[in-house]
C-alpha cells in the first residue's frame, strides 16, 4: 500500500496528473482517499486531520464537477479521523452533513453515519438524547434492512450500559468485544467492522485510551510480525 501511495503522489505531481481538469480531480479524490487510510491504517488519526484543510478548499473547487456521494464519502472519512483522534464533537458536525442530506443517497453510508453519529453522542456522555438516537437509529436500520448481528449487539450494549455501576462497565464492554471478535470472520458481517472500527472502540473504552492509540499498536504489532516473517 504504501509503494503504491508514493508512486500516485509522483503521479500526482507530474505533467500527465496534470494534463486536464478530469484527470486532476480524479487524482485529488482518489489521491485524498488513499491518504485517509494511510492514516486509518497506521493510527495517525491526528495527523490526518492535517489533510482536512486542503480536502475542504478542493471540494469547493471542484464543487460543480463532484456528485454528491463521493462528497458525502469525504464527509465520513473525515468525521471518523475526528472521531478517532478523540473530537467527537467535530466527528458529529460532519455526521449531521450526511444524516440532514435530503436526497436519496447510499443507504450504506446513512446507516453507518447515523451508527457512529450514535456512538460519538455516547462518547460525549449525552445520555438524555440517547434514548432517542437508539430507537431513531435502529428504526432507520431495520427500515433499510441494514441490521447486521454486530448493529445488533451494539444497541443491545448501550441500552443496558445506562443502568450498569461503573465498576460492571468495563465488563460489559469485554464481553461485547469477545463476542463481536467470534463474528469478524463471519462473510455476513463483514460490512460492518468495514464502516466501523467497533473492536477498536470496545478495546479503547477497555483500556481508557484513544482509539488511535489502538490502531497504532495493532498497526506496529502487525508491522513487527511480517518484518519477523520476512527474516
Amino acid at each position: 500500500f504504501m509503494e503504491a501511495l508514493r508512486v500516485f503522489e509522483q503521479f500526482a505531481v507530474s505533467e500527465e496528473g496534470n494534463s486536464s481538469t478530469n484527470v486532476r480531480i480524479q487524482t485529488f479524490v482518489y489521491l485524498s482517499i488513499a491518504r485517509i487510510n494511510e492514516h486509518f491504517l497506521k493510527g495517525s488519526f491526528t495527523d490526518g486531520l492535517k489533510l482536512i484543510p486542503e480536502i475542504k478548499e478542493k471540494l469547493k473547487e471542484y464543487e460543480l464537477h463532484l456528485d454528491k456521494h463521493r462528497v458525502l464519502v469525504f464527509y465520513y472519512r473525515i468525521a471518523c479521523l475526528y472521531f478517532g483522534s478523540g473530537d467527537s464533537e467535530t466527528a458529529i458536525d460532519y455526521l449531521n452533513k450526511i444524516i440532514n442530506w435530503k436526497m436519496s443517497l447510499r443507504t450504506d453510508l446513512q446507516c453507518y453515519a447515523r451508527l457512529l453519529h450514535l456512538i460519538a453522542h455516547y462518547e460525549l456522555g449525552n445520555y438524555q438524547l440517547l434514548e432517542y438516537l437508539i430507537k431513531s437509529v435502529y428504526r432507520f436500520m431495520a427500515k433499510m434492512n441494514n441490521l447486521s448481528t454486530v448493529e445488533e449487539e451494539v444497541f443491545k450494549f448501550i441500552r443496558k450500559s445506562f443502568s450498569l455501576s461503573p465498576d460492571k462497565l468495563i465488563p460489559a464492554f469485554k464481553r461485547l468485544r469477545d463476542k463481536l471478535l467470534t463474528l469478524q470472520g463471519n462473510p455476513l458481517e463483514s460490512r460492518s467492522f468495514m464502516y466501523l472500527d467497533i473492536v477498536g472502540w470496545l478495546e479503547s473504552k477497555i483500556e481508557g485510551v484513544p482509539v488511535q492509540e489502538i490502531r497504532r499498536r495493532n498497526y506496529l504489532q502487525n508491522k513487527r510480525k511480517q518484518t519477523d516473517e520476512t527474516l
